[in-house]
């Protein structure tokens, strides 16, 4: 049990700023629009379950995929990090949405349209939007360190990873399914300062992870 509650501890403080479920809603409502709550809740549960799939998946894999396309880890977050910023960047320009015609268009989305919103369940909406490249990289070190020891110990360890990945998609599932309903009672304005503010910070945080992966790749390539 002592490696099932560190590797839970670890996992779930390390995820939780990179997941940010109710800040990742704010971008989620920013991208989705209007739309009918019904189909939010379907678009949340479908982010939660592949969210929950696509990094127990990177956990147990993550590492030897990387091997089997020569892939490293700067590489990875240079490559993530511009995809998260160009996102943050979409959406911070995107244009604003006045009420009545979100209130008419929401009225007026049709099969069509939900279907479009619903192929982008995993891409961008759950990859990178909601567990993105810092993700990855959390996933993958965990993975490693939960991999060194005894067969008992290892799976303790990954068991409290699975869980903590399970609580944090639950927490996106609410998060999600419950956008609106969270910012009702707020301002239209001010719904849009807060959703530029996030994407201005989703951008941010592009920018950093593809820095972290250039500064390791400018280094050693310096050294050589």
């Amino acid at each position: 049990m002592g490696a099932f509650g560190t590797f839970f501890g670890l996992s779930f403080s390390a995820l939780l700023p990179l997941i940010n479920p109710l800040g990742s809603a704010l971008v989620f409502l920013g991208l989705v629009g209007a739309a009918p709550s019904s189909l939010y809740r379907e678009l949340a549960r479908r982010i939660a379950i592949n969210t929950t799939l696509f990094l127990i998946v990177i956990e147990a894999t993550g590492t030897a995929l990387l091997k089997f396309f020569g892939i490293s880890l700067p590489v990875m977050q240079l490559a993530g990090g511009l995809v998260l910023a160009a996102i943050g960047w979409n959406t911070l320009n995107q244009k604003e949405v006045d009420p009545d015609d979100a209130a008419n268009t929401r009225q007026a989305l049709g099969d069509a349209a939900a279907a479009s919103l619903e192929s982008k369940a995993f891409y961008p909406l759950t990859f990178p939007i909601t567990a993105g490249p810092g993700c990855i990289v959390v996933m993958v070190t965990l993975s490693a360190h939960a991999s060194a020891k005894s067969v008992v110990f290892d799976v303790s360890a990954h068991a409290g990873i699975a869980l903590a990945v399970a609580v944090l998609s639950g927490a996106v599932y609410v998060c999600y399914g419950y956008a609106p309903a969270i910012t009702r009672r707020v301002k239209a304005q001010t719904v849009q300062g807060i959703v530029r503010v996030i994407a201005f910070v989703l951008l941010c945080i592009g920018v950093q992870i593809a820095w972290n992966g250039a500064e390791v790749l400018l280094k050693s390539l310096l050294k050589t």
